[in-house]
């Protein structure tokens, strides 16, 4: 008999779970819900590593670029310089000292010309003295016959309430554009950097020059007191700040303030790689500032022989440890761990004490007759202490890896090895080595990374020919304070770390790395 439509063996009914869903739907939200839990438990983790890892690399790449101090100092000069052109030859207008002059005498009242004059000094040596020494002789420029011939034309221009007054007045300030940047400018840094009150002092002669400037214009503003400026004396603040400094009048100053008036800017990285925006382009610093590259090749050099010292050393302690009895291992690995129980410092301190040419070691030689008392060996102050007292430093790291691959190697390969007639050199290079490499590969990742960003016991013991790159980034993190450079060196130091890793990688398979096991 055919089954029919209406036949019901032919109806095709839903599995469903005990509570009556549908099982597809009751499996979909049991798998939702371990799904949340699992991200639940890992949440901690993420946040962990998003606060510490990513978003202090983050801050790092953006500070390598970030060049807020020139636009934020100097906002007139920058906006003013828009349409300037170094490659004309020429130095930029009087319009653009007359800009300059009010961003720079507020940048010294604020105290901020120092500190830009020491960012622009590491693209152009010199900028730092020249803002030093005009912020202290813009004082006594010749503008101040302003405030003298505004006042004598009428002694409200002499009024701070008046000014205060006037510069309230949109009408004023719609008239006056200058003038309302510079009174504007000027009464913040009153306020922020001198905690006073702009109505109750006297504006500074930036305000008077800018109210010539707008009047001599042609400006008219018609709630202020009428003046005929056309008889005042001019003041040229392109003589005037060559006066104070030659440079000012110079093509390679304004040049460099134009380069790096950006908001962002690639002068940390070519700083870093000892390079510099010329007036060609880019183009390599000269040969005594030259400084970066060598310590990157050096830091490279010394952290790959650390390495191999430490795999040298290491792996005879790592195959003792795990082929000795219980007891003697047990010693041996305090002595391995012994490091990690005793200060950095003091262990750094030590060193520097053992490897002078006075210390334990030199005497020892010369006692043993390997060492003339006249020529004793140079051991510190150079990339051999270095080697030695970080050697000593990371040589756990390097040893506890291949401890715990050496002690998962079954004795009984060698012995088989052996019974089917290889020496016993064979049988270790043939059979035991290969085995032990996962832990090689594990120690020597550990040791090389932490070696490239050690910076206390190179600055000990290293001298001038031992410091490593990340001596550099501490300095300027901590000293001269030029953040963007420090960056932009760690960015560079993590890039090379990466393509390092990833060539690794490649050649011999990250998932060959162990830890034991």
């Amino acid at each position: 008999m055919p089954i029919t439509d209406a036949d019901p063996q032919n109806t095709a009914t839903p599995m469903v779970s005990a509570d009556g869903i549908p099982l597809k739907r009751a499996l979909n939200r049991a798998l939702r819900r371990q799904k949340l839990r699992a991200l639940a438990l890992v949440a901690p983790l993420l946040l962990f590593i998003l606060i510490s890892f990513v978003a202090p690399i983050g801050d790092m790449l953006f500070r390598s670029v970030e060049n807020s101090i020139v636009v934020e100092t100097l906002p007139r000069t920058v906006r003013a310089l828009r349409g300037y052109d170094p490659a004309t030859g020429q130095i930029p207008s009087e319009a653009v000292f007359d800009a300059f002059y009010t961003d720079f005498v507020i940048a010294e009242g604020r105290k901020l010309h120092t500190r830009l004059g020491t960012r622009l000094n590491y693209e152009y040596s010199g900028l730092s003295s020249l803002f030093r020494s005009t912020g202290r002789d813009v004082k006594k420029f010749g503008t101040k016959v302003y405030a003298k011939d505004f006042a004598a034309a009428d002694p409200a221009f002499a009024d701070a309430g008046q000014w205060a007054a006037w510069m309230a007045d949109k009408a004023n300030t719609a008239a006056l554009p200058k003038t309302t940047s510079a009174y504007t400018g000027w009464a913040s840094m009153i306020v922020e950097a001198k905690d006073g009150d702009p109505a109750s002092k006297k504006p500074a002669d930036i305000v008077y020059t800018a109210l010539y400037q707008d009047l001599a214009a042609g400006a008219t503003p018609a709630n202020m007191p009428k003046v005929d400026v056309s008889g005042f004396e001019k003041i040229s603040l392109l003589d005037e700040f060559a006066k104070s400094d030659e440079k000012w009048v110079s093509l390679d100053t304004w040049r460099t303030i134009k380069t790096f008036s950006g908001a962002l800017t690639d002068g940390y990285f070519l700083n870093a790689i000892d390079m510099l925006q010329g007036p060609q382009g880019i183009e390599a610093r000269p040969e005594s500032q030259q400084v970066y590259l060598k310590l990157f090749w050096r830091t490279m050099v010394l952290s790959v022989t650390i390495t191999a010292t430490c795999i040298l050393l290491g792996y005879p302690i790592a195959w003792l440890m795990a082929n000795l009895p219980a007891r003697s291992a047990n010693v041996l690995m305090i002595l391995v761990l012994l490091p990690f129980w005793t200060s950095l410092l003091v262990r750094t301190s030590a060193w520097k004490v053992l490897l002078q040419q006075q210390g334990v070691i030199n005497d020892l030689l010369v006692w043993i007759g390997l060492v003339a008392d006249d020529n004793r060996l140079q051991l510190i102050q150079n990339a051999t202490g270095t080697t030695i007292a970080m050697t000593h430093i990371l040589l756990p790291f390097m040893v506890l890896p291949l401890y715990s691959v050496m002690k998962t190697i079954p004795p009984s390969y060698l012995r088989a090895a052996k019974s089917l007639g290889a020496t016993n050199w064979t049988a270790f290079w043939r059979v035991y080595f290969p085995q032990s490499l996962p832990g090689i590969g594990a120690g020597s990742i550990l040791v090389f990374i932490l070696a490239i960003g050690y910076y206390i016991t190179p600055e000990l013991v290293g001298g001038t020919q031992g410091v490593f790159i990340s001596n550099r980034i501490a300095y300027h993190i901590s000293t001269s304070l030029n953040w963007g450079l420090a960056a932009a060196l760690g960015s560079i130091l993590l890039v090379l770390v990466l393509v390092l890793y990833w060539m690794y990688d490649r050649m011999v398979g990250i998932d060959n790395v162990k830890l034991g096991g």
